[in-house]
């Protein structure tokens, strides 16, 4: 009946400490005797046993020892088979005594009893668990992946402790540097040797998988151990960056492939979360461009600082319809505008901050692939990328906006492409709207209005962004290569979506300390060059270089060799932020601004050809190349 109501598992863990019981006390009897136990005192433990047993059960039975199953017997269960032979040894000793029974045991075995009774009972459990888990552990172990890890420091032990038990992972070791934890076990993971013995340990130990689990590793120690394992032919893993981890926004035992990030090996970027929450909580925030890679990055950045409303400005339907669903998903409490809209639609854009009235605008709209803009569409880039500007910065001035932040780009320094010179206009419209809102600001100190602080913000290529060459790359590799590179000493400057994202929030939080008009530079880093990037790649697939042909078709037009962050003419001012700095750009005044309107309503009807000679005179520092040799 009771195996019935309570299941066979449990009614064999009950007899077995009725056992264990029955065991415990007449072990204490022969301790006490020298194995040698009278007559007399056989009889009297024959006659009480059954009392003693029924007593100590009643107590199991009562602090619940049979709720939990032994495979999971841990350090709370020890303690309630502590607590429960306590008060089981406290109520025989009271029934000996209430029936005068109590001077016929020998004070040793009232002591001892209990104690043999929670070695039996606790060793017996734990060394089930051991069996349990070893034979589990053997008979996964088969299917699971065997690993090593480089690292022994806490992401590495905390790494071992989630994946100890693993159905997918086994860890066979630890590679550390630190010669003082060489042969040590950290939770009984040995560290076998140094990271550079990583080839031979994973030919001993037959290993398939490596996780570099060294959240703060440099770029080389990254980029070593991805060509050392492409080369034996294992994946290379690592664990979330160390600014997630203290963030709490993943856990270290969220493994993931090495991406191109991990191989930049920047510092994590640092914002002024206050002055940002100042600038963006409780305001309407409108993005341009805001299904793109950068306009989406950006308000996936701002949902954090709980503005009033984000309005998702889109020309491409289909880019505004993933974007929706994506955040309407995603943050269902955050107020949300999505809408179609052609930043060269004067009226439009005054209908949606008629609507909306933003408080800061990011605009990120823009044409920015060179070759296409450079042949076949020259004009719309400049209709697209100069007289959007410009339209968008007059609405945002009409309705004075706090902040309207340009995304530029480095190609806007000594440009030799139309996109380039393109973005160098918008940032010169930009100047010269502020030079203008400065004028009249001075000219009538005596009633000051509100007035917009235009920001621009310049960086390199972006990884993964929308057009940049890593699409290209992955989709070559996966057809079995070549992989196609113009030139072999191409260089540019990388950043991640995520990191440019935060720091166009930051040069937006810090506009206007010069008067606004600044053209902030970010730090990009040391250039990158395209062959490295290409191999990494490779080796990021789990290919040798050798496994994939790298062929060089030359230079496109509009293309540099190597990319600039400053023009010649051009010095920077530092800012309080690390990787911030503010260009000396020449300025413009409101007649250039004047006559360049002009030109643009006379765009549509010019050739490619006339539109690059055409810019000489509006971008100085523009040389168009056909090769951009």
């Amino acid at each position: 009946m009771f195996a019935n109501r309570y299941g066979i598992r449990t009614f064999i863990a009950f007899t077995h400490d009725f056992i264990a019981v029955a065991v415990a006390w007449w072990l204490a009897y022969l301790c006490r005797f020298n194995f040698d136990i009278p007559a007399v005192s056989v009889i009297f433990l024959l006659q009480t046993l059954p009392w003693i047993v029924l007593i100590q059960g009643g107590a199991f039975l009562w602090f619940g020892l049979y709720r939990g199953l032994w495979r999971y017997a841990s350090l709370p269960d020890l303690k309630r088979i502590v607590v429960a032979v306590a008060v089981g040894s406290v109520g025989v000793t009271l029934m000996l005594w209430l029936f005068g029974l109590l001077r016929n045991v020998p004070g040793a075995v009232i002591m001892l009893a209990p104690l043999l009774l929670l070695l039996i009972m606790g060793g017996s459990r734990l060394i089930y668990r051991a069996w349990k888990e070893r034979r589990l552990y053997s008979l996964e172990s088969y299917e699971a992946k065997l690993v090593l890890i480089l690292g022994a420091g806490s992401t590495a032990v905390n790494l071992v402790k989630a994946l100890t038990g693993s159905r997918e992972w086994h860890v066979v070791g630890m590679l550390d540097d630190d010669p003082r934890k060489l042969g040590t076990r950290l939770q009984g993971v040995r560290v076998r040797g140094a990271i550079r013995e990583l080839p031979q340990w994973v030919q001993k130990l037959n290993v398939g998988h490596v996780i570099i689990a060294i959240p703060s590793v440099s770029r080389r120690i990254h980029r070593q151990a991805l060509e050392m394992c492409s080369e034996i032919g294992v994946k290379a893993m690592t664990v979330p960056s160390y600014a997630d981890l203290i963030s709490g926004k993943t856990t270290v035992s969220q493994i993931r492939e090495i991406q191109l990030d991990d191989l930049l090996g920047r510092a994590p970027v640092v914002l002024d979360d206050d002055g940002l929450h100042d600038l963006l909580t409780g305001k309407v925030i409108l993005v341009t461009g805001a299904g793109g890679s950068i306009g989406s990055e950006l308000c996936r950045q701002l949902v954090s600082f709980e503005p009033k409303r984000i309005v998702f400005v889109e020309l491409s339907e289909f880019s505004l319809y993933t974007i929706q669903e994506e955040f309407m998903a995603r943050y269902p409490a955050m107020t949300m505008s999505f809408v179609i809209g052609d930043i060269k639609d004067r009226a439009r854009m005054t209908q949606l901050f008629t609507q909306f009235h933003p408080t800061v605008v990011f605009h990120a709209a823009a044409y920015k692939h060179v070759p296409l803009m450079e042949q076949e569409n020259a004009c719309q880039a400049i209709l697209n990328n100069v007289l959007g500007t410009y339209v968008l910065a007059q609405v945002a001035v009409n309705f004075a906006v706090d902040k309207f932040v340009l995304i530029s780009t480095d190609k806007a320094v000594n440009p030799v492409s139309v996109m380039g010179a393109s973005k160098r206009l918008a940032e010169m419209v930009c100047q010269a709207l502020q030079q203008s809102i400065s004028k009249h600001v001075n000219a009538d100190r005596d009633h000051p209005a509100r007035q917009t602080c235009f920001v621009m913000v310049r960086f390199g290529n972006v990884l993964g962004s929308t057009g940049s060459v890593i699409p290209k790359f992955r989709e070559q590799i996966a057809r079995g290569g070549p992989i196609t590179i113009t030139h072999p000493d191409m260089t540019r400057y990388f950043m991640s979506i995520p990191e440019a994202a935060q720091l166009v929030l930051q040069a937006g939080l810090m506009g206007g300390t010069q008067g606004g008009g600044e053209i902030f530079v970010l730090d990009m880093g040391d250039p990158v060059r395209i062959v490295d990037l290409a191999n990494d790649l490779i080796h990021l697939s789990g290919l040798a270089e050798g496994d994939i042909r790298i062929e060089f078709t030359g230079l496109r037009p509009g293309e540099k060799i190597h990319e600039e962050l400053l023009a010649t003419s051009e010095s920077t001012l530092p800012t309080p932020h690390q990787k911030l700095r503010i260009a000396q750009a020449c300025q413009v005044d409101e007649q250039w601004l004047s006559e360049l309107a002009a030109w643009l309503d006379k765009v549509t009807v010019l050739s490619d050809q006339e539109v690059r000679d055409e810019l000489i005179k509006w971008v100085p520092e523009y040389t168009h190349k056909e090769a951009g040799l």
